[in-house]
Parts: C-alpha cells; sequence; structure tokens
C-alpha cells in the first residue's frame, strides 16, 4: 500500500511518500480502507519529536481517518462507513495510508448523509472541545464559558457546543473572526489585542466565567483567574512549552480549579462518548468547519509545513488517498 511516514523523527522533509506492506489487525483490530485523513498540529508535535510517544518505525503518520471497513470483525460489517480519530499515538500506526488498522473501541460509525471530506475536517477539532468542555471543564446549562482564540478551528468547536449545551459564551478572536465567531452563537467577541482586554471581558462577565478555555497556548493566567467565578474552572490544552505564573492564592480563595488536558492522553471511553456526540450533531448540519483545502496524500510533507508555518489559520486540510 502507499502510505506518508517517517523513518526517524525529525522535520516535515523526512516524511516519505511510498510504499510499505499493508497492516494486518489483530484480536479486537478493524482493517480500514482509508478515504481521507487530515493533518492537526499535534501530528506535527508527533512527527517532530515534541510529543513523545512510543512508535515504531517506518512510523505512518496521521491521527484522523474516514474510510470503509475492510474485512468484517469486532461488530463491524465490510464496507461500513466508518471514523477513527486517534492512531498515530501510543504505539498505534497512523492513518496517513491506503490502508490502517484501527482498535474496535476506538472505530465509529459514521451517520448517514455526512459527507466524509467534510466530517474529517470536524472530528479532531470537536472532539478537542467536547472533552474540553465537558470532561474536564463540567460546563452546565447556564454557565459563563469564555473561549479564547476563538477564530480557530478548535476555538469555533468550543463556542458552538458550549451555545448548544446552553451557555453564554464569551470569546475573543481577531477583528477578522469575529462575525465567523458571532455566526456560531458567541453573546459577545473582543479583539484580543485590546490594550484593556481584561477589563473589558471583566465588564461582560460582572459574575465572573465559569469555563476558561484559551485555545492560544499564551496562558495568561493572572487575568484568568481575576476573571473566575467562584468554583470556575481553567482548562489549560495547548502551548507545550508555556511555563506561566499562577497566582495561586487568589485561584484557592475563589475555590477554583486548573486542569491540564491533552487529548492524546483520553482513554477510549472519553473518547467514544465525545464520538457519540459528534454523530448526533453531525446529520443536523453542526460543526462544519470553516474552510476545508482538499489535497492528495501524497502533500502530506507540504502541508505539514504549512502547518507549522502557521499558514492554515482557520482552515481545515484533507487529505485524500
Amino acid at each position: 500500500m502507499r502510505a506518508a511516514y517517517v523513518e526517524r523523527l525529525g522535520s516535515a522533509d523526512l516524511i516519505r511518500w511510498d510504499e510499505l506492506p499493508p497492516p494486518r489487525p489483530g484480536p479486537g483490530e478493524v482493517l480500514v480502507d482509508v478515504l481521507a485523513t487530515t493533518v492537526n498540529a499535534v501530528d506535527t508535535f508527533v512527527r517532530s519529536g515534541l510529543f513523545r510517544t512510543p512508535l515504531s518505525f517506518p512510523f505512518v503518520i496521521g491521527r484522523d481517518l474516514v474510510g470503509a471497513v475492510a474485512a468484517a470483525g469486532s461488530g463491524f460489517a465490510v464496507g461500513e462507513p466508518v471514523w477513527c480519530n486517534s492512531l498515530g499515538h501510543e504505539g498505534r500506526q497512523g492513518a496517513a495510508a491506503e490502508q490502517a488498522v484501527v482498535p474496535a473501541d476506538r472505530l465509529y460509525r459514521l451517520p448517514c448523509g455526512v459527507r466524509p471530506e467534510e466530517a474529517v475536517a470536524v472530528f479532531h477539532p470537536a472532539a478537542t472541545a467536547h472533552l474540553a468542555l465537558f470532561t474536564h471543564g463540567g460546563l452546565r446549562a447556564g454557565d459563563t464559558v469564555l473561549v479564547g482564540g476563538a477564530g480557530g478551528n478548535v476555538g469555533g468547536a468550543l463556542v458552538e457546543l458550549a451555545v448548544r449545551a446552553g451557555a453564554r459564551v464569551l470569546a475573543t478572536a481577531s477583528p477578522r473572526d469575529h462575525g465567523h465567531v458571532r455566526s456560531l452563537g458567541a453573546a459577545e467577541v473582543v479583539d484580543y489585542h485590546a490594550d484593556d482586554l481584561p477589563a473589558r471581558l471583566a465588564a461582560l462577565a460582572p459574575s465572573g466565567v465559569d469555563v476558561h478555555i484559551d485555545t492560544s497556548g499564551r496562558h495568561d493566567l493572572r487575568t484568568a483567574v481575576a476573571l473566575l467565578a467562584r468554583q470556575g474552572r481553567i482548562v489549560l490544552m495547548a502551548g507545550p512549552k508555556a511555563e506561566p505564573v499562577l497566582p495561586v492564592g487568589p485561584l484557592y480563595m475563589k475555590d477554583g480549579s486548573l486542569h491540564g488536558f491533552v487529548i492524546s492522553h483520553a482513554t477510549a471511553a472519553e473518547l467514544a462518548g465525545a464520538a457519540e456526540a459528534i454523530n448526533e450533531l453531525l446529520p443536523l448540519g453542526a460543526l462544519r468547519p470553516r474552510a476545508v483545502e482538499c489535497h492528495p496524500l501524497s502533500a502530506a510533507a507540504e502541508m505539514h509545513r504549512r502547518m507549522e508555518g502557521g499558514e492554515l489559520h482557520g482552515r481545515r486540510v484533507v487529505l485524500l488517498v
């Protein structure tokens, strides 16, 4: 089979597009004919070695896929449309190939009527947002949620899911993204470059923020803690090299909490719960990607370079097999 893979960790230039032996499923695994995959920031972290995880070489890159079951097993029938968003980690080979082996408890059926090339662009940001809000943020109807960097893919999914759950959403974004963020249901959107940003946010949330999630990785924890409501939750989900100052005293005086969250560490059960929610929303036209670029899978190295160069703001790359 053809695959995009690396033989050692390093730059995107190391990605090869060539033949590899087809994978063979073991007990509890399903062989899938891949139709499409994507490029996520975490894919570049794993490939470069920034995010260390057990892997074997040659290592097929990529996390997400949509495809069709190639061989019956583990409750799946041949030809069933399926998806996965947790390959390429903890010893699992990745998705960027003509075929992939997926653990059955990480494989989900694609709802009828949903276009595969649109759906595959949704899985990673939507699952990340769902787990951040509900599993780690404890979101409840009526909460006030602050989404920092809401113009991106994960930020947009955070806004949409929080609004659908009955939360009041405040967001920060670049002015070019304000219209898009408002269209997802945000009550207020503020320019994150504003000199008086903390004061403006405090005025918009006089009773405080119940769930604070910043997708930028900058982590201004002084401001975040100051904005928190009593028993408010801050969810950290970006910025692997960040070392911000944490005002511990004000945090504990508010009964506040700080939760680190990496989707790669999510359990199979947590991912399955997020997948169930995503599958309920996709047929309704929800969680649609803002913009999608489609390229052949052979362009994986170029797309990794573009991801690392910051060229894909608000855009999702779909690699078609």
